[in-house]
């Protein structure tokens, strides 16, 4: 896998051209990791196309919001269809944030967890993983199935001022699980008002879009124990992304001095639970 993975909602509302040539560009740049999800708008459908000449020679993951076994098998199926392809490389309970709602949900008799653990045994998906926000409910999934991975927000700012990650990150260690990162070019939530809000209309958070800063937490984010990180939903930051990988070195200690001197300025998107 490449250390940067395109995220699939930077492709919603695109025209299919456009979509076509953000795939080609990323391949050609050396991007092989592509993850989405259904809920990700129209996403699914424009990736499909745009991925399909390069299907065999890329690692593909898509998410299920769904914890019922039936509703994960629907979606499950309306994604290989829209992806055409055959089968997933990684595919992952989507946004586990509640342990009762999503986790003993997913768990229960006749809960996603029943057909995804049997889509993995007939080959229809590769691997098995999740994403979540919650220190709460990823420690829970872990106890309860040897999950292949682990999409988590690994943040200068939340680990800097809350510490957010890392116990998930031992867990998903001890557990044997790939651990992946999500939110390295978060920066805080948006503030009230915010004149650049219009400018990224698929981030929920204010991203880091000056290139020094972004750079910065990146590298921080690449130091870390994971094996990749998936880019903002914004075409000139994955681009920017990319470029750092390209020139990819870790974080020193005075560079690490000066990124903790800047959380601490910011509302971090995930304060201390």
């Amino acid at each position: 896998m490449s250390i940067i993975g395109l995220g699939g909602i930077v492709l919603k509302g695109m025209q299919q051209a456009q979509a076509n040539r953000l795939v080609a560009e990323a391949i050609e740049r050396g991007v092989n990791y592509f993850d989405v999800a259904p809920s990700y708008g129209d996403a699914e459908n424009k990736l499909g196309p745009a991925l399909e000449p390069y299907r065999k020679n890329v690692f593909l993951a898509c998410k299920t919001g769904q914890r019922q076994l039936a509703g994960a098998k629907q979606e499950f199926e309306e994604s290989l269809r829209r992806l055409r392809t055959d089968h997933f490389d990684l595919y992952q309970l989507h946004a586990i944030s509640d342990v009762k709602k999503d986790v003993e949900a997913a768990f229960s008799q006749g809960g996603a967890m029943e057909f995804l653990m049997a889509a993995k045994k007939a080959g229809q998906t590769c691997h098995l993983g999740f994403s979540a926000h919650s220190i709460e409910a990823a420690q829970a999934a872990l106890e309860r199935y040897d999950f292949d991975s682990v999409l988590f927000p690994i943040n200068f700012a939340t680990s800097m001022n809350h510490g957010f990650e890392g116990k998930v990150l031992a867990k998903a260690a001890e557990k044997g699980a790939a651990r992946l990162a999500l939110k390295g070019l978060a920066k805080q939530r948006w503030p009230k008002d915010h004149p650049e809000k219009e400018r990224f209309p698929k981030c929920w958070y204010e991203p880091l879009y000056e290139p020094e800063w972004a750079e910065l937490a990146l590298r921080w984010t690449l130091s870390q124990p994971i094996t990749a990180a998936v880019s903002p939903g914004d075409e000139g930051l994955f681009r920017l992304a990319v470029d750092t990988a390209a020139r990819f070195k870790p974080v020193t200690p005075d560079e690490t001095a000066s990124l903790k001197k800047y959380a601490a300025s910011l509302d971090a998107i995930f304060p201390e639970p």
